[in-house]
């Protein structure tokens, strides 16, 4: 089931999330709507707060961007393929690597794109969606896309890491999509 997408200006979208046991109601079917929203609203990734839940959990495929690169960047990154992967109850042990720039996106903020300099690598332990635990270390775009997703457990947006000045240029859009003035292709809820 497609679930509606939270939009920016949301107090779960700021809240820090919770680990879950494997006894959380309905789990396998959570994720199935995760997947299912994420790629119905062509994101790459979609984390729990995003579709209102305040736990520690989300799902990404980093194979959709390596699948859609330019000829000229093929082999630019060290992970591809990419990786299509659940996370539960993750929690970063390490950020290694030069800080890169990258274009990013939000589903819960439509229509706007920035530059966000991130880690090259990290180190996550998690469980996955049959709550086996792993300690692995993720590079590339594979990395950014975790990032962007742990933030969102964490209660942060890629949006905090701009300049004030551009936050500021940034506001009256901000303001228009927590309203509800934005127009997307998919469903999203908006803060009453």
């Amino acid at each position: 089931m497609v679930l509606p997408i939270v939009a920016y200006g949301a107090p779960i979208l700021r809240t820090v999330c919770k680990d879950i046991t494997p006894d959380y109601p309905d789990l396998a079917v959570l994720i199935e709507n995760m997947w299912e929203t994420m790629y119905n609203s062509s994101g790459v990734g979609l984390a729990a707060p995003q579709i209102n839940k305040g736990i520690r959990l989300f799902v990404i495929d980093s194979t959709q961007i390596f699948a859609n690169l330019d000829e000229e960047d093929k082999g630019k990154y060290p992970d591809e393929p990419g990786v299509k992967q659940v996370f539960i109850n993750a929690h970063v042990q390490k950020l290694n690597g030069e800080e890169w720039s990258y274009n990013e996106g939000c589903l819960s903020i439509p229509k706007i794109r920035e530059d966000i300099f991130r880690n090259e690598e990290l180190t996550l332990e998690y469980v996955d969606e049959n709550f086996e635990a792993h300690t692995k270390t993720f590079n590339g775009i594979t990395a950014r896309v975790i990032l962007h997703e742990y933030d969102h457990i964490e209660g942060k947006l890629f949006i905090d890491y701009l300049q004030p000045l551009k936050r500021k240029l940034l506001k009256s859009k901000l303001d228009d999509i927590s309203k509800g003035k934005v127009s997307v292709d998919y469903k999203m809820s908006f803060p009453k």
